[in-house]
């Protein structure tokens, strides 16, 4: 098996570009996983993993080859090489590089009667990933990612998901193909937005549903708002008019899984 002890080994520099820029994660069409559950996850999302790094005072081969049946590169690593590559403060001693997977529409496998969540223009990636944890806690059907701001696989979204960036059925696409998309399959789509909206517990979502989320700061855009089966708002009963979108995309998601019957 191959050892790693020194952080300027050249393999262990380009994984700490792809840890850090979006250009280099593009270019090699892979990115980094850590944690022992993440990268579970991961390889149950058939993601394919190409290489797994750990502190073999922390993970075992053995706990590795039982994630997986797969020929998969292993390498052992020193604490220093772990310390330059790791994200999160908590050491769990390991680290697995990964292919990207598609994230297109046509990727996508719908049931008859979906329940969607589709994010316009989210720029915090930690908002993103949080979004992706509350979607796979209500294992809604599908999320597509509209007019993307960030980067799917920044490592503050992989961390902030806990695993669920490889959970859910992710789309991404501009907002035009998003609603042509959602249109074409029959789909309604319910505009979270401050303008021309009823209360969002008013409306039926036990058909074919998306929910659609935008950015606090400047809202959806007109699209969304002008094509919408209903424009949807949370009453505010304090002094502000709105909350965190990860926040409101929760109260929204479980209001239609309450109508459907959880």
């Amino acid at each position: 098996m191959k050892q790693i002890t020194s952080s300027q080994n050249p393999f262990v520099k380009s994984l700490i570009q792809l840890q850090e820029k979006t250009k280099a994660r593009k270019q090699s069409g892979t990115f980094l996983i850590e944690g022992m559950r993440e990268i579970e996850l991961a390889i149950k999302g058939n993601y394919e993993i190409e290489t797994i790094l750990f502190l073999p005072d922390l993970v075992s081969e053995q706990q590795i080859t039982k994630l997986t049946n797969k020929q998969i590169n292993l390498i052992e690593i020193s604490i220093e090489v772990y310390q330059k590559l790791a994200y999160r403060d908590t050491t769990e001693g390991i680290i697995a590089v990964s292919k990207i997977k598609s994230t297109q529409l046509s990727d996508l496998k719908l049931p008859k009667n979906p329940l969607i969540v589709v994010m316009e223009a989210i720029e915090k990636p930690g908002n993103i990933g949080a979004m992706l944890r509350t979607c796979d806690a209500a294992n809604v059907d599908a999320v597509i990612i509209a007019n993307s701001k960030s980067d799917l696989y920044n490592p503050n979204t992989v961390r902030s998901s806990v695993g669920c960036l490889f959970t859910n059925q992710i789309a991404m696409a501009s907002t035009e193909e998003a609603i042509a998309f959602l249109l074409k399959n029959n789909i309604n789509f319910y505009s979270a937005t401050l303008q021309n909206s009823t209360s969002y517990h008013t409306q039926d979502y036990t058909q074919p549903t998306a929910i659609v989320v935008g950015t606090e700061a400047t809202g959806l855009s007109q699209p969304w708002r002008d094509q919408a089966k209903q424009n949807i708002i949370i009453p505010m009963q304090g002094e502000i008019d709105s909350m965190n979108v990860s926040v409101a995309v929760a109260i929204l998601i479980f209001e239609a899984k309450r109508q459907r019957g959880f």
